[in-house]
């Protein structure tokens, strides 16, 4: 990203800007609002026209034929078997749908919309010209950013992220008063290249963090994302997304009757669990380190990060006849004990005080051309 590789300390890592010297103080700073954070593993699709969000309402997994300018959701677009494909956020701003996909999901989810276009009146466009920073609400950085943001259609582009709370149509399956998503206050915004270049030169290097900081925030709060809790068996119900991703009652889309079925039913095939890794041996296992319960192979680790106050903690997928208690992570050939913290309950969807959902509306959708 233009400009911030000149601040010192800047490490690139794959995706984008790993770190600026510390990652650890990195992470008290976002918390404490006094920091921005490059996001070049983001990318934005843009989708314009008079009818964009009736479109996106029925193609997608979220109620957004309503969405007010400046308001933001997220949404998720599932395969005929509910699994997932695509996730972005969503923001408009009375003219404009802002989409915003990790950026190794942002072409093909691009692909994907322009093909599901057909007679509606709407255009989709990948913009990679475009710079992301990420911030928590509530400080300086707020209004740095806020202020730098683009604004096209006289709304700042600002992204407020969903999973705080519940969103209206939704439903949490972890069984947890205090969510620790509910005290993260994340914001994207969304920048022009010159500006993004301008404030980069302006900001301190007490005023950045890298995405290490930011991903261990993510984590912490048991947020999903595509680049790393998705693979190709993934439901929403398995990582808790229908918190925030999913609208229960809305109209018919692609993948609808399986989301019925598994949030009827209950019992989705695999569960997002929290693990908090013995941090004796210093050794952070990558993403699809194997999970154990005993002898048996029972999952796989999406996430993991060192935390400013936790320490090393992980997000796995598991079977859902994983048992309740301690497992182990295997990685570089080293065994790591790991405290179990469930998040999706095995028996998910399947208690009595939630909702039952209709499997199927009679409202007829865009055809997948994939579907035959």
């Amino acid at each position: 990203m233009a400009g911030f590789g000149e601040i010192e300390g800047a490490v690139a890592g794959d995706r984008g800007f790993a770190h600026f010297g510390d990652p650890i103080r990195e992470q008290r700073r976002l918390i404490a609002g006094t920091a921005i954070a490059p996001l070049d593993d983001r990318m934005i699709v843009e989708v314009t026209g008079p009818e964009r969000l009736s479109w996106l309402d029925s193609i997608t997994s979220q109620s957004v034929a309503r969405l007010a300018p400046g308001e933001s959701t997220e949404l998720l677009v599932l395969d005929p078997q509910g699994r997932v494909e695509h996730a972005a956020g969503v923001l408009d701003d009375g003219t404009t749908a802002w989409l915003i996909a990790d950026a190794a999901d942002a072409e093909p989810l691009g692909a994907w919309l322009s093909r599901m276009v057909f007679r509606t009146q709407v255009t989709v466009a990948v913009r990679s010209d475009l710079t992301l920073l990420g911030f928590v609400d509530g400080g300086t950085a707020a209004a740095t950013a806020t202020a730098a943001a683009f604004a096209p259609n006289g709304t700042a582009l600002v992204w407020a992220d969903p999973w705080q709370q519940v969103r209206a149509g939704g439903h949490q399956y972890a069984e947890i008063a205090d969510h620790p998503g509910a005290g993260l206050a994340w914001r994207v915004a969304i920048l022009e290249a010159a500006p993004a270049e301008a404030l980069a030169v302006a900001l301190a290097h007490d005023e950045v963090a890298g995405l290490l900081a930011a991903e261990a925030l993510r984590v912490a709060a048991w947020r999903p994302r595509w680049a790393a809790e998705v693979d190709e068996r993934s439901l929403p119900h398995e990582s808790d997304w229908i918190r925030s991703a999913v609208h229960l009652s809305k109209g018919c889309y692609r993948g609808q009757e399986t989301v019925a079925k598994v949030h009827n039913l209950g019992h989705p095939p695999r569960r997002l669990a929290a693990l908090h890794l013995d941090g004796s041996d210093d050794v952070l296992p990558e993403s699809g380190a194997p999970v154990f319960a005993g002898d048996d192979e029972v999952g796989h680790i999406t996430s993991a990060v060192r935390h400013h106050e936790e320490g090393p903690i992980a997000l796995a997928i598991l079977s859902r006849r994983t048992p309740i208690g301690d497992l182990v992570v295997r990685a570089d050939g080293v065994d790591i004990a790991a405290a179990q913290q469930v998040i999706v309950p095995a028996d998910a969807g399947a208690t009595a005080d939630i909702p039952r959902l209709t499997r199927l509306s009679r409202r007829p959708t865009a055809p997948d051309p994939r579907d035959g």
